[in-house]
């Protein structure tokens, strides 16, 4: 029988809360201001990891918005993907719907085409090399305005065949879901799925916002809806699935200490959570190693781990035939397991 460590790294799961320019590591950092001749405000590779010391979500954004400036080229958004792809794959990952912030890059001259077709670029290649599938979340930034995002939804419309539903990120306090109900109707009337960060940073009352008024169908974080028995036996029922960033939350201390984390509670209590890296390059870890410390902090057991995999597939934008198929290599993968078979 396999050490928990290499059961989680072996189990078939899929990333459902993972923010593309947020695995800007910062050697690729540099290598793309070299490539692109932007001059970064940091000495070396080791001056951006001392930069990474955040107290809440506004001073990782401030980094995260300067670290982007160097994406410019459809070039670099692949090359972004493909690096993300490489680690998510050797994480034991075989799907992963990704959010990418369109408003960052256009606000700053470069075009919509530049960014998706870079990144969609990245993902074929990531299904034909790698095998590992993906799709496309375009995200609204909640600090800009609600006219901002309807432009982006104007821009995106070339694309929305192979885009596969929108979210809502960015600084959560001050910019309650309740801000962008038209342009989500409007993406709701063109067949887009609809997420949402709420409850992160944010109140309970965020999260309500984000299924009467939006909508809906996932709510990334959602990590307060704890505080709001009603909500949570609400979530329960509806089996809405929560995107859960374990190493997020102790980085931007949403948690004091990873023990604290609510993860486990979540579970007993019946929610549908998973576990995601959201932005690993500056939350210091991608996919297994969000699982593999949380399952140490918590004691998170095979059985929960397993658990937690089944609704990271049950819970994605697949198909009902595609998340069957992935929940029996599930299934053979756990008996394989237990019988001592290798893989």
């Amino acid at each position: 029988m396999p050490d928990l460590e290499s059961f989680i790294r072996g189990l078939p799961k899929a990333e459902l809360h993972l923010h593309i320019e947020g695995s800007l590591e910062p050697e690729l950092m540099f290598e793309l201001a070299r490539r692109n001749g932007i001059e970064l405000p940091f000495a070396d590779v080791e001056a951006v990891r001392a930069a990474y010391a955040f107290s809440n979500l506004q001073d990782f954004l401030d980094i995260y918005y300067q670290g982007a400036q160097v994406l410019v080229t459809e070039r670099d958004f692949h090359d972004l993907a493909m690096a993300y792809f490489r680690r998510v794959a050797a994480d034991g990952a075989v799907h992963a719907e990704i959010f990418f912030d369109p408003q960052t890059h256009t606000e700053r001259g470069v075009a919509f085409a530049t960014v998706a077709d870079g990144l969609l670029a990245g993902m074929a290649e990531a299904k034909a090399t790698l095998g590992v599938t993906s799709k496309l979340i375009l995200c609204f930034l909640r600090h800009l305005s609600e006219d901002d995002a309807q432009e982006t939804l104007r821009q995106a419309e070339p694309y929305l065949d192979r885009i596969a539903g929108v979210g809502l990120d960015s600084s959560e306090l001050g910019h309650p879901p309740a801000k962008f109900a038209k342009v989500f109707a409007a993406a709701r009337a063109q067949g887009l799925k609809l997420v949402a960060h709420a409850g992160e940073e944010g109140p309970p009352e965020y999260v309500h916002e984000a299924l009467d008024i939006l909508a809906v169908d996932r709510i990334d974080h959602g990590n307060r809806a704890l505080e709001d028995a009603g909500l949570v036996k609400r979530l329960v029922a509806q089996g809405m699935t929560l995107t859960v960033c374990p190493l997020s939350n102790l980085k931007l201390c949403v948690v004091d200490e990873l023990p604290d984390h609510p993860l486990k509670r979540m579970l007993r209590l019946g929610l549908k959570a998973t576990i995601n890296s959201d932005d690993p390059a500056y939350f210091g870890g991608y996919l297994a190693e969000n699982w593999i410390s949380t399952t140490h902090a918590l004691g998170l057991t095979r059985d929960e781990l397993v658990t937690l995999a089944r609704n990271s597939f049950t819970g994605s934008f697949l198909t009902p035939g595609e998340i069957a198929v992935h929940l029996t290599e599930i299934d053979n993968y756990v008996a394989d397991v237990e019988a001592g078979r290798p893989r």
